[in-house]
């Protein structure tokens, strides 16, 4: 038996069925936790502000393309003036 890092509840897995890095769901809170020791069975709470930090890398990844288009056309319409 092991409690969930966030919300405490315990959670029931056995050390011989789970690996180091398995990620599983706390059936309480959602949250995400990463497996970290299996004898004994040790938890860590996944960050949300990571996930978050990488969603928003991605999301600025796919802005610079688009500012690059921007910047293509605009040197077109120069060379078209």
């Amino acid at each position: 038996m092991v409690h969930c890092p966030k919300c405490a509840v315990e959670i029931d897995l056995d050390e011989d069925e789970v690996e180091e890095g398995e990620i599983v769901t706390c059936p309480e809170c959602d949250a995400e936790l990463e497996i970290v020791q299996t004898h004994p069975v040790h938890l860590n709470l996944i960050s949300e502000d990571e996930e978050e930090e990488e969603e928003a890398a991605e999301d600025e990844g796919e802005e610079d393309d688009e500012d690059d288009v921007d910047a293509d056309d605009a040197e077109e319409e120069e060379e078209t003036a």
